[in-house]
């Protein structure tokens, strides 16, 4: 082959320009990855339960789940530092990397707790990948086109629970519990060697030191951004309410509705309508623009949670399920919508600290929500009242949030200056080792 043509070859594999499908694709692949490593080990704790030596239907093992979710929401923080200072592609690689070893070692962990370390650790590489590629997505675009990319990217991770219990029952039957793990691992390598081509998004000379006082006035910069305590209020309430929809589904599909057996039916539908709405979002926000688009989101948010709890009081908290569904999807579909948009829009002023804001939106919800979340599963009582009461006081609190946020945000403001509409204008026969 000449040797024109064959670094012409070279290139073409290299990279990927931002907001074409490849880059979509890629992005996408890396943060599904975080749903993969939560939804395809759950059709396999009965085995794991036997490998530990508990008991059948032993709850610990939820120890799993929460470990993982706890790596990931802390991981988020000094991931977001290098990718400041590294640049977001290092990040990226070593958050997957860690993320394939420590799945292999969880399936060689002897006991509960080695696995649940190793979970720990699976959590705080999966981290790397959400904020590289959040702060990505910042460098190359801003405002509707951001907000449109990051809406195709969360579209295929809520596509992701609809087939990953199934993919890790099909693997159980098939063999071992094991191999549940050991997909994840290949999935994150598979991942690691298509993300080589994706360009580095940040230049050299935008790169921030890890010394002390540059961390603590990145992290300044970001809570003092125009509307980042607003959009995290609103983030960490919408956040609260959705996980515990995603921890009390179970419990209310059946103790309510009497669909157990409809379950997985059920819950993959609404990931499905979910996904539906989030890339109808990506479609149109770019006509309206984004702030109305939120304002259009939260007021549906409202109106669903009103809804819910008017039918609840009218059915004692027993509505019929195809009168109660519906409204349910609405309010999850805004709810949806409206965290993507309202990161967006929080994400817009950080241009030059892209990798922290990117960490701290993702870190404060995700622990503060979490904390929400359990406060609302503990109030459960076999009836739709408790969790449409929450819903409508949340749907509350982030629409006025995001409202106070809308005024006091001048779009202009930004720390860096805002990529072009159509992408970073980047060299794409050049790839340097930085981020």
């Amino acid at each position: 082959m000449p040797a024109d043509a064959a670094a012409a070859s070279v290139r073409g594999w290299s990279t990927v320009r931002p907001g074409s499908t490849g880059f979509t694709v890629v992005t996408s692949m890396a943060v599904g990855t975080t749903a993969l490593a939560i939804d395809t080990i759950l059709p396999a704790f009965d085995e794991i339960r036997d490998h530990v030596g508990l008991a059948p239907g032993a709850t610990e093992l939820t120890l799993l789940v929460s470990t993982f979710m706890i790596g990931f929401g802390l991981g988020q923080l000094p991931a977001g530092l290098l990718a400041d200072r590294f640049g977001r592609r290092p990040v990226l690689w070593g958050g997957l990397a860690l993320y394939a070893l420590a799945a292999v070692a969880t399936s060689l962990a002897p006991s509960l707790w080695t696995m649940a370390a190793a979970r720990f650790v699976w959590g705080l590489g999966a981290a790397g990948p959400r904020v590289a590629v959040t702060a990505m997505v910042r460098d190359a675009f801003a405002g509707e086109r951001m907000a449109r990319q990051m809406s195709t990217i969360m579209a295929v991770f809520l596509l992701v629970p609809m087939f990953a219990p199934s993919l890790g029952a099909g693997l159980v039957a098939a063999g071992s519990w094991r191999w549940t793990v050991w997909v994840c691992a290949i999935v994150a390598l598979i991942v690691f060697a298509v993300a080589s081509r994706l360009p580095a998004t940040l230049p050299a000379d935008q790169r921030r030191s890890l010394a002390f006082g540059e961390i603590v006035a990145s992290w300044r910069m970001v809570l003092r951004a125009p509307g980042t305590i607003p959009y995290l209020v609103a983030l960490t309430v919408a956040t609260g309410v959705f996980l515990s929809y995603l921890a009390s589904s179970e419990n209310i599909f059946d103790a309510v509705f009497g669909l157990e057996d409809w379950f997985p039916i059920i819950f993959g539908g609404m990931a499905l309508g979910l996904a539906v709405g989030i890339t109808i979002n990506g479609r149109i926000v770019e006509r309206i623009g984004l702030q109305r688009m939120l304002q259009y989101s939260t007021t549906v948010y409202v109106a669903g949670a009103v809804a819910m709890v008017l039918v609840s009081l009218a059915t004692d908290g027993r509505p019929e399920f195809f009168v109660f569904a519906p409204m349910l999807l609405v309010g999850l579909m805004a709810t949806q919508v409206t965290l993507v948009n309202a990161n967006t829009a929080a994400m817009v002023p950080l241009g030059q600290v892209a990798g922290s804001g990117a960490a701290l939106l993702g870190t404060v919800p995700l622990v503060g929500g979490s904390l929400i979340g359990s406060v609302i599963d503990q109030q459960f009582d076999e009836t739709m009242g408790p969790f449409s009461i929450a819903f409508l006081a949340s749907s509350v609190v982030v629409y006025l949030a995001a409202r106070y946020a809308a005024r006091i945000t001048q779009p202009e403001v930004s720390l860096a200056p805002d990529a072009p509409s159509g992408g970073l204008d980047l060299d794409c026969s050049q790839v340097g080792v930085g981020g």
